[in-house]
């Protein structure tokens, strides 16, 4: 499995997993109601997407759903089109705005996160008061997408065993091989639009997206890889951000090696906070010291690294497949239960729930489809927005330094990122100031094991109007989840534009 940190792209935790439906005919019956764009000045060559007029269909049961056109190129407007689907729940109360809602990734369906998923995604009293829009970003889900492998192709790459001894040079270079191979498959799939996935074409996206909703500002909360594109934005448009809160952030001035080694670190802590747990139950896996259980896991690994458990359907659980499926249910503490399941079915050589486990985390149905395109845009957007790690020297130093970070993990997470990728990444991973921008809301969770609390620290300070957030508990992003201390700060804000005067420390 490639090791590029696609494990901390998940937004939701386990416990609200998606489930992704269809929503839309674009013909059929009348339009809801039509957006009235704003009045903005803009180039000419931008004028027509800033003044389109969006038509809604109806969809699903209260939503209204419809397609937007963005520039494929956005510093060549004239180079063609691209389309960008949007849902939208219309406040129930009074209104004052627009709020676009990314769940994370990149990769994940802020279209699906909306429909399905409403009240997870937002509370009650921010439907009350805002058009909730859920927007699925360039090369995601129903916009215009990245097309890479089919069913079978994408099974092999996610899953397959790579030739040769973990971390010799042999299995990187089989590694890379298989990256390459992916590459010029999303390149053949894709087309012109693979090149223009990148997070700033997403970030500007948002300023059209908020232009023809007919707001003056964008309101905006964003999970997990969200806040990237909501920073992104503001540093951007930084008089254009109305209320932004950004749960669960990235560190835009993190390399893909600080990354991968904060984010392993991040997940052994919080398996180290389920052994705990686990411990003093009576049907815990485990017995002993939490050190103790985290050796067995490694060793756990190894074993599987060396002779890879095979499913009933014919697919391995090699280690990298087994990390998958310890990790997803990491993501909320509501799921650790089903790593006592994980670990007790795998010790007596049972490779079909770490499949399950793994298949969730994928998006891979019961049948061997994929429910969504989410695997492939994550890397086709990473390996614009971060650079390559494509020389031995570069990988066995990033190795290094993720092994010592997360020495049970780290092993069997290691390798090349973007190998072989066909559009040069030209990424510069610097800090995000927004300098001018209203007060954007950071929100952190002590023991987010994806996006871990000091790069909610360190983007709270990087923005100049930055205000934190903390909230002392487990699992990933925190808004929305039971906490009234965290959503009371989010809520007032989003709606009155009261920020904190101190961080509450929830």
């Amino acid at each position: 499995m490639n090791p590029i940190f696609k494990r901390a792209a998940a937004a939701v935790a386990v416990a609200a997993t998606l489930v992704l439906a269809g929503c839309t005919s674009w013909f059929g019956p009348p339009p809801v109601h039509t957006s009235s764009p704003t009045d903005e000045s803009v180039s000419a060559e931008l004028e027509p997407f800033y003044t389109q007029v969006l038509e809604w269909e109806p969809c699903g049961d209260g939503f209204g759903c419809t397609t937007a056109i963005a520039p494929l190129d956005w510093d060549d407007p004239a180079a063609g089109e691209t389309e960008l689907a949007l849902v939208r729940h219309v406040a129930t109360g009074d209104r004052i705005g627009s709020l676009l809602v990314n769940p994370g990734g990149p990769g994940g369906s802020g279209y699906d996160f909306v429909l399905d998923t409403l009240d997870y995604a937002v509370g009650e009293r921010l439907q009350q008061r805002f058009d909730v829009v859920g927007f699925d970003p360039r090369g995601v889900g129903r916009s215009a997408g990245v097309t890479c492998y089919d069913a079978e192709g994408m099974d092999e790459f996610l899953y397959g065993i790579p030739e040769g001894e973990r971390n010799s040079d042999e299995w990187f270079d089989d590694m890379a091989a298989r990256q390459t191979a992916f590459g010029d498959a999303c390149e053949q799939g894709t087309g012109a639009l693979l090149a223009q996935v990148d997070t700033v074409s997403a970030a500007r996206d948002l300023d059209l997206l908020r232009a023809v909703l007919g707001d003056e500002q964008l309101h905006y909360l964003g999970y997990s890889y969200g806040t990237f594109l909501g920073a992104t934005y503001a540093d951007l448009y930084p008089e254009k951000v109305g209320r932004l809160v950004l749960d669960g952030a990235l560190d835009p001035e993190a390399d893909y090696t600080e990354v991968s080694a904060a984010q392993y670190a991040g997940f052994e802590q919080s398996l180290r906070a389920y052994l705990e747990n686990c411990l003093t139950g009576s049907e815990c896996p485990f017995t002993g010291s939490v050190d103790a259980a985290m050796g067995e896991i490694g060793d756990l690994l190894a074993s599987v690294d060396a002779s890879p458990l095979r499913g009933t359907d014919g697919r391995f659980v090699g280690a990298g497949t087994l990390i998958t499926a310890i990790i997803y249910p990491l993501y909320s503490p509501d799921a650790w239960g089903y790593l006592d399941d994980l670990f007790t079915s795998v010790q007596f050589g049972d490779a079909d729930f770490a499949l399950t486990l793994a298949d969730a985390y994928n998006g891979r149905n019961a049948d061997g489809t994929y429910a969504d395109n989410s695997s492939e845009a994550f890397y086709a957007v990473n390996c614009l927005d971060y650079l390559p790690l494509d020389t031995l020297e570069a990988i066995h130093a990033s190795a290094d330094e993720i092994i010592a970070a997360a020495p049970i993990i780290g092993p069997y997470t290691v390798g090349p990122a973007c190998a072989g990728w066909p559009v040069a990444s030209e990424a510069v991973r610097e800090p995000l100031h927004a300098e001018g921008a209203d007060p954007i809301l950071v929100v952190g969770t002590t023991g987010d094991p994806a996006t871990p609390y000091q790069w909610a620290v360190n983007l709270s300070e990087q923005l100049d109007s930055g205000v934190l957030v903390t909230y002392d508990g487990e699992g990933h992003t925190a808004y929305n989840k039971s906490n009234r201390c965290v959503a009371d700060a989010v809520e007032n804000y989003l709606i009155d534009g009261v920020v904190p005067s101190a961080d509450p420390k929830c």
